[in-house]
């Protein structure tokens, strides 16, 4: 398609607690945002009614005739084959017809669906810490664990827009049951509530503020708390046992680490780095990088437009193949 610098992208983020939409342009600027809450509670139609509102919003905008296309970047999983969605905390979405809606909303533009974790790696490949290589893994460490690839200088989101999805890689054989019908998956070991859940059982109990999340252990493991340090120092065995599998498929030279377990800082990372130097032996392997994600909770909206940009051909980008 033809498409000038001054065109832009809706963008829409859709997660289990709110559904955020932007018009993106091509530095990736918001000029005009919008947001819902995500009526998870209810049925398809209340769901797909939160979107309507979001675009209604978008649309009413004096930049909106300059849009060319749509970007979604879901919940998971996602079917970007058949344009359906189908998250796990929006349970009214089933095989839900997310495309088709989106296209019929916005008025037949080209809509462009991928999974948020590729969405957040779209993101930080154009504005954030994965800028610049030409190989990447970036990761969401957050109630789940997603990620999404950057090969050969583009975003590779596969057939289904799910590429990369670190999360349900097993890095323990005989491990806990995953929900994904899984067993010992990163995720099961590395997101927040299993973060959580691990320090607890081990008897650690919070503090005075009696926060029990894993920003609740992660204070405590600054503090020195042993039991929070082990919970942390597990999910760092596993998220750096997964990089390391990974590079060793794809030979990455960076993975870049968001999400809010992110946020705990060197709680996570610096065992994250100690144990990938065990993992990641191999010559080729050996010179991964570990960053923190630059783009917080902008990467979603800024994602979803890279993601859309990049696969109609606009600003420039290139094509995904």
């Amino acid at each position: 398609m033809r498409s000038l610098s001054g065109d832009l992208v809706a963008a829409l983020d859709i997660g289990g607690t709110k559904i955020a939409g932007a018009l993106v342009d091509s530095g990736g600027a918001r000029l005009r945002t919008a947001r819902r809450r995500t009526p998870a509670e209810k049925d398809a139609a209340a769901v797909a009614g939160a979107v309507a509102e979001v675009l209604d919003e978008l649309r009413g905008a004096p930049e909106w005739p300059r849009v060319r296309a749509a970007g979604i970047g879901s919940a998971g999983p996602v079917d970007a084959s058949r344009g359906t969605v189908s998250p796990v905390n929006i349970p009214g979405w089933r095989d839900f017809p997310l495309v088709d809606e989106v296209r019929r909303l916005t008025g037949g533009h080209p809509v462009v669906l991928v999974g948020d974790g590729v969405a957040m790696t779209a993101a930080e490949h154009w504005q954030g810490a994965a800028r610049g290589w030409a190989n990447a893994l970036c990761m969401v460490v957050s109630t789940g664990v997603g990620g999404g690839l950057v090969l050969d200088g583009r975003l590779h989101s596969g057939p289904t827009g799910n590429s990369g999805h670190i999360g349900h890689i097993s890095v323990d054989l005989d491990g806990d049951a995953c929900p994904c019908g899984s067993r010992g998956c990163v995720e099961r070991i590395a997101s927040g509530p299993n973060i959580a859940r691990r320090a607890l059982d081990a008897g650690w109990r919070p503090g005075p503020d009696g926060d029990a999340t894993a920003a609740g252990v992660a204070a405590a493991a600054r503090a020195g708390d042993p039991l929070a340090l082990a919970s942390f120092d597990r999910a760092a065995r596993a998220l750096a046992a997964g990089i390391a599998a990974t590079a060793a498929l794809v030979e990455i030279g960076v993975a870049v680490v968001g999400g809010g377990v992110a946020g705990a800082g060197d709680v996570l990372l610096a065992p994250l780095r100690r144990h990938l130097r065990d993992y990641a032996a191999l010559s080729f392997t050996a010179d991964v990088e570990v960053v923190p994600a630059m783009l917080g909770s902008d990467a979603g909206l800024v994602g979803a437009a890279a993601a859309a940009a990049e696969q109609v051909g606009m600003w420039g980008r290139r094509r995904a193949s």
